[in-house]
């Protein structure tokens, strides 16, 4: 197919809004590549090169010239909003369909049938879902001009943001004609995942790969093991940087925590996470047109977002690869001169990221519970009643049968809701496979460790840990930022994190199959749900947190401050009506440390204590059980009022940890039932 300069030189200039826009070096060579069918090609560009014009504009060619539509394949549907416009200013017609709009899909498919879409933008999910393959893949299979494989590292099981369904893509492009135009694009992929893609899309993959080298990034490194040193130092800095930018944690929990440590120093951020939900829109909007200083995120905020001016990426934690970081902090600084990418580091770093590695498969033994569950169920099982069968959580049951039902062939299927196994044995590569990632994500791991410990020659380092072409790389444009925090804001963000106390919601129904012995199931009753509760702190976190697993494990007794720590935080939350008197969560193995505590705690506080719950049965600590249903099913029936005639008035109702909430829930419970006015806790 003859390929029109002049015509492709139009797009990138409507594409863009700039009437004198050019083509980045490499975009115009890719292009023609992909139009006049040169064979399949692999784009491995930096963040900001420009991929998405590079796939738009071809499907824009191809459609012009009377080809069929385009599939687009990525993982950041919700993220391109800004690449769908810039396409849509072209004239291309780019629709998606994803699990967000449901309410479009019916209109979505009649567009592919009437042949009026340029390219549908779908996720890799997407390929396993049987409504799609059948409305919508058949029909336009055969006319398909063009396959882009978006983020393409994700194919790779070397990945640093592996997705299991891309490993469909494997199947798909192995069934494909050998003449078939296919784009791959990636902003981060070393040597291992560049041959494990040749591997996937074919040996003749060619590759067209451009500098890693940012020379506007000042890259610093700052080791403070606190989090209370960490928090002090952001809140110092981030206000003198001039600019916005991005603050990136490993964990939810400290995206919440950081963002609302920084709003009460008086800083505009917000937290960006995988739980934002419909708001993430309007805040990459508030990020992009300043009116944040800073959106405080996890990774949720990666791949596809684009704000060319971000002045700054901090990193609050050690990410778990040179492939991750590299992207995350590449975001800043590709439209100014100059840019900061600070990298924080602390005691936790390496727990987060070695928690990540360790859980990314499922173990040999919670394959066979799975497999021996499902055996024994001619019929299959759903998630909630695999739950009910084996002690596993259910995050570790849907990763276990997810990964088994992408295999190939897959071992078990799902069949409506429940899944059943097939007649295929798992393979021993499935075994293999992960075990090689495991080891390659802990060398990883170290990886980042060294770059931490670097006192300069930072981007040197990353370069050729990417398997990038060593060159010349230019000194930092800015001074380094300050290393050290000041004691007194160090001070005064360690006394955010002790008063930074967390809610307990009520739990409102009964696990699914109820609590035979108690002979209850379905909803609890309004009048005998718990009341909001309060938590002073995480388990083992800053603040209070460790001084709270010292006292349980290594001294047998909770200490008077956080007895004074627990006065302070009722003294705050307010509870009401007020409590009246006090109790606590009974136990076998440990009679004395929380009755002990709460009797501390209700005389601080001026109230009554009073023994109203007491346990009839041993059972294994709640901590062993890893699901819901499981840590419901083993409370049954094991707690029971101590008296029949109890205080009047609402309880103060105390334990020492708080997990699945069934504990408090049995306990509030079984204390309303005998007509009391409130149960906190």
């Amino acid at each position: 197919m003859a390929y029109d300069s002049q015509r492709a030189l139009q797009l990138p200039r409507l594409g863009s809004n700039v009437p004198t826009a050019t083509f980045h070096e490499g975009q115009e060579e890719a292009i023609r590549h992909v139009v006049e069918g040169r064979g399949r090609l692999l784009v491995v560009q930096k963040t900001g090169w420009g991929k998405s014009f590079v796939y738009f504009i071809a499907t824009k060619l191809l459609r012009e010239s009377g080809a069929g539509p385009a599939l687009l394949v990525s993982p950041l549907l919700a993220l391109m909003r800004n690449q769908i416009a810039a396409a849509t200013r072209m004239g291309v017609r780019a629709v998606t369909i994803h699990s967000d709009n449901l309410e479009d899909w019916d209109a979505v498919e009649l567009q592919i049938q009437q042949n009026t879409v340029d390219i549908l933008l779908i996720s890799p999910e997407r390929l396993a879902n049987e409504r799609f393959r059948n409305n919508v893949l058949a029909q336009i299979a055969a006319r398909i001009s063009l396959l882009v494989i978006d983020e393409a590292h994700c194919i790779s099981d070397w990945g640093h943001d592996f997705r299991p369904h891309y490993r469909l893509l494997e199947r798909v492009a192995r069934t494909l004609p050998p003449n078939i135009r296919l784009l791959a694009t990636t902003a981060t992929a070393n040597d291992r995942v560049m041959d494990d893609l040749r591997n996937v899309l074919g040996p003749q993959l060619e590759v067209s790969r451009g500098d890693l080298a940012r020379p506007s990034l000042t890259l610093q490194t700052i080791r403070m093991r606190t989090q209370a040193e960490r928090l002090a130092w952001l809140a110092e800095q981030v206000s003198r940087i001039a600019g916005h930018g991005v603050i990136y944690t490993l964990t939810v929990r400290d995206a919440n925590q950081v963002a609302e440590w920084l709003k009460a120093r008086g800083l505009n951020v917000e937290a960006y996470t995988g739980e934002t939900g419909n708001r993430r829109e309007e805040l990459e909007n508030a990020l992009l047109d300043n009116r944040v200083k800073a959106l405080v995120a996890t990774k949720a905020l990666g791949m596809g977002f684009d704000k060319p001016d971000l002045a700054f990426v901090i990193h609050y934690q050690v990410p778990g690869s040179v492939v991750a970081y590299y992207q995350q902090v590449g975001r800043a600084g590709r439209a100014i001169p100059s840019a900061y990418g600070v990298l924080l580091s602390g005691d936790e770093d390496q727990e987060i990221t070695g928690f990540f590695i360790e859980s990314a498969f499922p173990t040999r033994a919670e394959v066979a519970k799975v497999i021996g569950a499902l055996e024994a169920a001619r019929n299959g099982l759903s998630v909630p009643e695999l739950m009910a069968k084996v002690n596993l959580s259910k995050g570790r049951i849907e990763k276990t049968i997810e990964l088994l039902g992408l295999e190939s062939p897959p071992p078990i299927a799902k069949q409506g809701t429940k899944w059943q196994l097939t007649p295929v044995r798992l393979s021993e590569n499935f075994w293999q496979r992960a075990e090689r990632l495991t080891e390659l994500r802990r060398l990883e791991q170290q990886q980042m460790q060294e770059y931490v410990n670097l006192d300069s020659g930072l981007m040197e380092f990353l370069i050729p840990a990417l398997d990038g072409t060593p060159g010349e790389t230019t000194r930092p444009r800015m001074e380094p930022l300050p290393a050290a925090p000041s004691h007194r804001v160090v001070l005064e963000a360690l006394a955010f994190l002790k008063r930074s106390s967390l809610p307990i919601e009520p739990r409102k129904k009964w696990p699914d199959g109820g609590m035979p012995r108690y002979g209850v199931k379905g909803g609890i009753p309004a009048e005998q749900q718990t009341e909001r509760g309060e938590a002073l702190c995480i388990w083992g976190d800053a603040g209070w947190g460790i001084l709270v697993k010292t006292g349980k494990y290594r001294e047998g007794r909770f200490s008077d401050d956080l007895v004074r720590a627990c006065v302070e935080m009722v003294r705050v939350w307010n509870p009401q009506p007020a409590p009246a008197w006090v109790t606590s969560i009974p136990s076998l193995r440990h009679p004395i440390l929380v009755r002990d505590f709460a009797e501390r705690l209700a005389e601080a506080l001026g109230l009554r204590f009073e023994v109203a719950l007491r346990k009839v049965d041993h059972r294994p600590e709640q901590k062993t059980m890893a699901n819901s249903t499981q840590q419901a099913r083993n409370l049954d029936g094991a707690l029971e009022a101590a008296v029949t005639s109890l205080p009047s008035g609402s309880v103060l109702l105390v334990d020492d940890l708080i997990d699945s909430r069934w504990t408090v829930t049995v306990a509030g419970w079984l204390l309303r039932k005998h007509e009391l006015a409130k149960c906190f806790h």
